[in-house]
């Protein structure tokens, strides 16, 4: 048995409902692959910071260190939009990525079984789309300096600076190609090279990174044009790679093909620890009423050990049970005519039961 260390960060909201569920899954699936777990719970976001007064305390990210994988569930709320911005509960999701080095945000958009007609988008759009956004998740805009608010010539300014180095471009474009050979080896760079010095010099290192991936058919598409495109025709995509701004906003697109961010899980990687997570919110209106879609959390699950623990086979079995559930039991955020209503908990049970079919 190879033991893994887990740290599992269920955070605010609806974060530890479906973690709960998550790990249920995980506990499941660790003994049919060798896997011995040593599972840790610690505080994140505004739940660390009732507790602690920061929203990442020193002892969670000591545990994150010290971890193979980390499973976070969801930060944030209106509970703590009044805090100062550097304790709001994103602040610690954002240091725990700087921190741990996770910069490739892997979002895949897919539609699971008969979900196509969970979505909002017609059913011959969508249905087949499957789309890997690979998103640049450690610089640009939301960490460049310098940033803040101050007062000129009478007025307050906002400021933030988009900022990339050569090495953080080719880093992560080496990873979109990556992804791309093991999927349809197609990739599309997402930039605003027509307008932004930035994601020019973007543009030119991903194309010198390409010559190295010859079998990988390259394309370039502006971040606006891009997200018309993934609403009117999402299945010509493949893999996409962008900045860390453009990459928040698009995979977000991409998800509603789906019907639902409850069904989109995220893995967050580029260091020797991955994290991962939803990528739906904590959906503080519902906290605590097991109306939670813990599916998404099921399916980071699934992506963890895929890509920390190289067991695409256990991945493959989590999507499987998720499919299975879904043409009978739905929650409410993609509950359809002639399916069975279900709250979190019962949701993670059913999968479960078809798990233990596989």
């Amino acid at each position: 048995m190879s033991t893994k260390k887990i740290l599992v960060t269920p955070g605010d909201g609806i974060g530890p409902e479906v973690s709960e569920q998550a790990v249920q899954v995980l506990k499941n699936l660790a003994p049919r692959f060798g896997l011995q777990l040593e599972l840790t719970e610690k505080p994140v976001g505004g739940a660390a910071y009732d507790l602690t007064g920061t929203p990442i305390p020193d002892e969670t990210l000591e545990a994150a260190r010290n971890s193979d994988a980390v499973l976070l569930g969801a930060v944030g709320g209106p509970k703590w939009e009044s805090l100062d911005f550097s304790v709001r509960p994103e602040r610690g999701l954002l240091k725990l990525r700087s921190e741990l080095e996770l910069y490739a945000n892997l979002r895949p958009a897919v539609i699971y079984g008969d979900l196509v007609n969970a979505s909002t988008l017609k059913p011959e759009v969508v249905d087949g789309a499957d789309l890997m956004v690979v998103r640049e998740l450690t610089g640009g805009i939301y960490f460049g300096q310098p940033r803040g608010v101050e007062v000129r010539n009478g007025e307050r300014v906002g400021f933030n600076t988009l900022v990339y180095s050569e090495s953080e471009i080719r880093r992560i474009a080496k990873v979109g190609f990556e992804i791309a050979m093991k999927r349809g080896k197609i990739l599309t760079s997402v930039d605003k090279a027509n307008v932004l010095e930035s994601t020019e010099l973007w543009r030119e290192i991903v194309t010198e990174v390409g010559k190295d991936f010859p079998k990988v058919e390259l394309s370039h598409m502006y971040a606006d044009n891009a997200a018309m495109q993934i609403i009117r025709n999402p299945k010509q995509f493949d893999t996409m790679v962008t900045t860390n701004m453009f990459g928040d906003i698009l995979s977000d697109a991409a998800a509603m093909m789906t019907g639902s961010l409850g069904m989109l899980p995220s893995a967050s990687i580029g260091g020797n620890i991955g994290m991962y997570e939803p990528v739906h919110g904590s959906a503080p209106d519902i906290s605590g009423q097991d109306k939670a879609n813990p599916l998404a959390m099921i399916l980071s699950v699934g992506m963890m050990l895929r890509y920390s623990f190289d067991l695409g086979e256990a991945d493959e079995i989590v999507k499987q049970a998720v499919v299975k559930t879904l043409e009978t039991y739905r929650t409410g955020d993609i509950m359809a005519e002639g399916k069975t209503l279900i709250g979190c908990q019962e949701m993670g049970e059913r999968v479960l039961q078809f798990l233990e079919q596989e």
